[in-house]
């Protein structure tokens, strides 16, 4: 940054007076310049910053664009009839394989979703069977006495 500059963000007499000033016209001013004062330093790295995630965004739009010109969303024609003729062919082939490949992928989830149906079903009767069991008391029978096993017992 050019540290020779009239206004930057330091406490100059210059920046001291704007502040001074923007405060008696109108108080947002004012706050303004004193944020600047303060804070000004940080703006090239937000500025940067900013400036690399707005670049992103568009890079990405651009990107789908291409996709979308790439795959024939486009009504461009390039001139030569035979040429354009044999792309929209090729166009619609891939677009049929596309939808085949849909259906496939629509089957198969079909498929998946009725085997993970059946294993929760079947998970959820083998705990209901273990559920209602009916569980039997088990009945402990008393040694004769004299015969226990304890020596305390005799």
């Amino acid at each position: 940054m050019n540290t020779t500059a009239l206004i930057r963000p330091a406490w100059t007499p210059a920046t001291i007076a704007l502040m001074v000033l923007g405060f008696v016209v109108f108080w947002p001013l004012g706050l303004a310049m004193l944020a600047y004062i303060i804070w000004g330093d940080r703006l090239d790295g937000f500025k940067r910053d900013v400036n690399k995630a707005t670049d992103g965004i568009f890079a990405g739009c651009r990107r789908g664009a291409d996709k979308a010109h790439r795959w024939g969303h486009s009504s461009a024609r390039t001139g030569n009839v035979a040429f354009d003729d044999w792309r929209d062919k090729e166009l619609e082939r891939l677009a049929e394989e596309r939808r085949k490949l849909d259906e496939a992928l629509a089957e198969f989830d079909d498929y998946a979703r009725e085997l993970r149906r059946a294993k929760d079903q079947e998970e959820f009767d083998r705990f209901m069977a273990a559920r209602n069991k009916p569980t039997t008391p088990t009945t402990t029978t008393k040694p004769a006495k004299g015969k226990g096993t304890n020596l305390l017992d005799d």
